[in-house]
């Protein structure tokens, strides 16, 4: 399995990636999830990948050179000559889709489901930033201001901090930070996604980045991320009062009559019906 996350900001993007490939507990293997498309001063673009790694490896090949057609005679889109970032999202849903046709069958039959999903974001030339979360199907969905980031894979541990955290508004380097605490709680609580992370982080309207880092187990920022959320996650519970359960004295008492619902009621013996 995998973890990728992708945050769209007023001032920029953020871009992070696990590396781990898990076929069995005995077939565990290092693949790079995240693929960066750099034109200068033209357009500047980023695709994670989770799911099936020979499907989603096919697309990225096949990204490279497909063209999306709306008229027999037109030149053809690429990502690397599309308008703006949906026209480019068209083209890897054009993609996944001949990737499907070619292959779907065989992989029916084998009894394998045709599983990727995907996150492809950046800006071109023109327009703003944009992002996408890219279905099996082809379809896909934009990043909104109440919405402004994407998971893929191993979503669940990660989660909750981006929740709390991240807003439009929101500093590309505390969005950084908040990107990598995801990736450590996701770390710490499955083992099928592991280091080394890719990082790329983007600035609005640069159409560049020299902000790319692979971080392993001796990265030492990381290394302190990692040790200083363990310890004021634990700082932070233990300087919340424990629920009083014997009229104790406490401005926040828990056991109080349900404004909504009744307790739960006991069963005491087999006679008694449970509605």
């Amino acid at each position: 399995m995998t973890y990728c996350v992708a945050i769209k900001l007023n001032a920029g993007l953020v871009f992070l990636s696990d590396s781990r490939t898990n076929a069995g507990l005995d077939q565990i293997s290092t693949f790079r999830k995240m693929i960066v498309y750099e034109k200068p001063n033209d357009r500047f673009m980023v695709l994670l990948s989770a799911g099936n790694l020979s499907i989603s490896q096919s697309v990225r090949e096949i990204l490279q050179i497909e063209r999306l057609k709306d008229h027999e005679d037109d030149e053809g889109i690429t990502i690397w000559n599309a308008k703006s970032m949906f026209d480019a999202a068209r083209v890897l849903g054009s993609a996944i889709r001949k990737v499907q046709e070619r292959d779907g069958a065989a992989l029916k039959n084998a009894g394998v489901d045709f599983n990727v999903s995907l996150i492809f974001g950046g800006q071109i030339q023109g327009e703003g930033m944009r992002l996408f979360q890219v279905y099996s199907a082809g379809n896909f969905i934009e990043a909104t201001p109440e919405t402004p980031y994407f998971q893929v894979g191993e979503s669940k541990y990660g989660k909750p901090v981006l929740d709390r955290v991240i807003t439009p508004h929101t500093p590309l380097d505390e969005a950084a930070k908040c990107a990598l605490v995801s990736m450590d709680s996701t770390l710490k609580s499955n083992l099928s996604v592991g280091l080394p992370l890719d990082m790329v982080v983007y600035e609005a309207n640069s159409f560049a980045t020299d902000k790319v880092v692979c971080i392993d187990e001796n990265n030492p920022y990381f290394a302190m991320l990692h040790n200083s959320w363990g310890q004021k996650l634990r700082e932070v519970f233990d300087s919340i009062e424990d629920p009083m359960w014997n009229g104790g004295q406490t401005s926040v008492p828990l056991l109080v009559p349900s404004t909504r619902s009744l307790p739960l009621k006991k069963i005491t013996t087999p006679d008694e019906k449970l509605i």
